[in-house]
């Protein structure tokens, strides 16, 4: 069985995608890629279409996580029936998709599932793209072994 996964971040070019390819890369590392399907959106149509912003790409090429050319996009409604798990990187992500589509158990905090009650950073604010990473490499290794 296939569990489907879909990361969220505000503008779909910094927190989510290195989740999803943290995620991906965690998936490889544990033989278990076929057991997934994981993909990230936004919650803002800010940055659709664009690639991972570049100090993003710069950490996760520093950590040895592989990426592919990536399309910024916003969810949508059939996205709450299509992935099992949505994970956001912050509560404003919750709150957005929760105004646009009403509560869904599907949604959860990152952090949450590291045993923590609180957000992942903005980098595109902090410029701490590090800090970033080890919340979102905890965060991902954590999903990963509660799912299998």
């Amino acid at each position: 069985m296939t569990t489907s996964l879909l990361f969220i971040c505000h503008g779909n070019i910094c927190r989510s995608p290195m989740a999803e390819f943290v995620f991906k890369y965690l998936c490889r590392q544990a033989a278990c890629e076929e057991r997934f399907l994981v993909d990230s959106m936004a919650v803002s149509t800010e940055e659709i279409g664009n690639d991972i912003y570049p100090p993003a790409k710069e950490t996760l090429r520093r950590h040895g996580i592989p990426f592919d050319h990536h399309y910024a996009r916003q969810i949508c409604r059939e996205d709450l029936d299509r992935y099992d798990l949505i994970v956001c990187a912050d509560r404003s992500n919750i709150r957005a998709i929760e105004r646009m589509f009403g509560p869904s158990p599907k949604l959860s905090l990152m952090m949450h599932w590291a045993g923590e009650e609180r957000d992942v950073s903005d980098p595109w604010y902090t410029r701490d793209f590090e800090a970033a990473y080890r919340d979102i490499y905890t965060a991902c290794d954590a999903i990963l072994k509660k799912l299998l």
